[in-house]
């Protein structure tokens, strides 16, 4: 009996992490089981015409030409230029974005001052500014940066002003009364409170940074995957087209998937995050 009773006490301890792993599993096989699914209804619909294979290619004619274009130096240097532009619109964007929102959030006058402004500029597409900004930037680097890190900062000052109002005023006050200076206050409270609005903001910003990058390739054609797609589209090269839009879709799923596994890093200190993951 007291051999049955000290075997089902450790029942749970063993069987909950099996479960766990049983969950991880199937969170990770999920996904890919849904991305299968996808591939062989495209293979099916082309094969069959029930899509012009024509225009759109099947999914066995797109991969080959993917590893084929991987093999060139072409792929290489539009990729860099894609990955370059991304990175350089994010880092001035949060630069931008992020500061002046906690500043704005942390004051109420500056809200006030600013909301009218920023609810007028943020819903503007940056890319309804493509001609005047080609024709102040001229069509290079220049004109891709504008547009990026004009769409990019919204969301960013956004999210930043509300992390900056959303700060435990309790923490504030003891801070206070312990006579924290402002500069330890913004350090050792503000930023931390806001740190889930900060990085929300980021992930945002990285999904609009690509598409802007890819967008002014395609219409402005600076060099990037958005240009060769534009290339390979005007060549009737159908195949080149989807295999340059495939790799836009990859790079973008592992910029998001990048900063979500910093987010869980960052954010593991958090009752309320570890709870959600």
């Amino acid at each position: 009996m007291a051999a049955d009773a000290t075997a089902e006490a450790r029942l749970p301890a063993v069987t909950r992490p099996a479960g766990r792993r049983a969950a991880a599993v199937r969170h990770r096989t999920e996904p890919l089981l849904v991305v299968l699914g996808l591939a062989v209804l495209w293979e099916i619909l082309t094969r069959t015409d029930v899509l012009p294979s024509r225009y759109i290619p099947p999914v066995t004619v797109i991969v080959p030409e993917l590893a084929d274009l991987l093999t060139t130096g072409t792929f290489w240097s539009s990729f860099g230029a894609t990955v370059y532009s991304w990175a350089l619109g994010f880092v001035i964007a949060t630069a931008i974005g992020v500061p002046l929102g906690l500043l704005i959030g942390s004051s109420r006058l500056l809200h006030r001052a600013t909301s009218v402004v920023i609810e007028f500029l943020r819903p503007i597409p940056s890319v309804a500014l493509i001609p005047l900004v080609v024709l102040v930037l001229g069509a290079g680097y220049q004109a891709t940066l504008m547009l990026v890190v004009f769409a990019c900062v919204w969301p960013q000052l956004v999210q930043a002003s509300y992390g900056a109002q959303a700060v435990d005023r309790v923490g504030w006050e003891t801070a206070v009364s312990f006579r924290l200076s402002a500069w330890q206050r913004f350090r050792r409270i503000t930023v931390p409170s806001a740190s889930p609005y900060l990085l929300t903001g980021c992930r945002i910003a990285s999904s609009i940074d690509l598409i802007i990058v890819v967008t002014a390739g395609i219409v402005i054609r600076t060099p990037g995957l958005g240009n060769e797609i534009t290339l390979a589209a005007n060549a009737g090269s159908f195949d080149s087209m989807y295999a340059y839009i495939l790799v836009t879709g990859i790079v973008g799923y592992a910029f998001t998937t990048g900063i979500a596994a910093v987010e869980k890093r960052l954010m593991s200190w958090r009752p309320e995050f570890r709870k959600a993951h």
